[in-house]
């Protein structure tokens, strides 16, 4: 019976060094450990009082063009994760985004959910999307967005592998605005615990817009009041490496 109870004490034992073992290596693949890599972002804190606001799923022929107007009323820059069938579909507002000074990246083909892709099949959106946005706007896009937020080891990998940096988002700068909150959510969410660097997540396009277009008559004014400039996330990662820009 002793010698039952030893072994039982050794098994817990071993079980929870495993445990804890695993925990270890589940933790260390979180979103540090991949803005570590340099496979990642989330945000990029710098010194800079600037911003990144990014539109997710268009173009879109109603309402980004109203996006695209009050970013021009506020001098304001911005990176737009377009969806490769909707640029083929309307390739003259994505090449208005790149007239008017503002980013594209690549957001799949068909907003499609990477977890049930294969690799080979993230490739291939990620691939036809590169070109549907070469094609309308004459720019090579470098950055990517998944839909849905979903990302995982794999999908993260494969996509570098393309020599695209998978972008998301300020985890507290999530609008939630494709689920049409309000319009005093949406500027709520924004406001409360804006920080340097941030990386806001808005979309132009999935239903009705109208809450954002609101939104964002108040939001940027309000930041810019602030002291808030509006840049790219490419241009939010030249000031953390500690390239001077142009003045806004």
């Amino acid at each position: 019976m002793k010698q039952l109870k030893v072994f039982l004490l050794l098994l817990v034992s071993l079980q929870f060094v495993l445990s804890s073992s695993i925990e270890a290596r589940a933790e260390s693949k979180n979103r540090y450990y991949y803005e570590k890599q340099g496979t990642a972002i989330w945000e990029v804190p710098v010194k800079e009082k600037v911003i990144a606001i990014t539109f997710d799923d268009g173009p879109n022929d109603e309402y980004t063009p109203q996006v695209l107007d009050l970013l021009k009323k506020y001098n304001a820059k911005a990176t737009f994760f377009l969806v490769g069938e909707r640029v083929a579909k309307y390739p003259n507002v994505a090449l208005r985004e790149i007239n008017e000074g503002h980013e594209v990246a690549n957001h799949t083909f068909s907003h499609a959910r990477l977890q049930y892709l294969t690799d080979e099949q993230i490739r291939d959106q990620l691939h036809k999307t590169h070109e549907a946005i070469i094609a309308a706007t004459h720019v090579e896009p470098v950055l990517f967005r998944p839909p849905f937020g979903y990302y995982s080891e794999r999908s993260i990998n494969t996509v570098h592998e393309l020599g695209y940096l998978t972008v998301m988002w300020s985890w507290h700068q999530d609008t939630f605005d494709w689920q049409n909150p309000g319009v005093y959510k949406i500027v709520s969410n924004v406001l409360k615990d804006t920080k340097k660097g941030d990386i806001v997540l808005f979309h132009d396009h999935g239903g009705d817009r109208s809450q954002t277009i609101n939104a964002l008559k108040q939001i940027l004014p309000a930041l810019q009041k602030q002291g808030y400039q509006f840049v790219t996330v490419s241009q939010l990662l030249q000031l953390k490496a500690g390239v001077k820009l142009p003045s806004f």
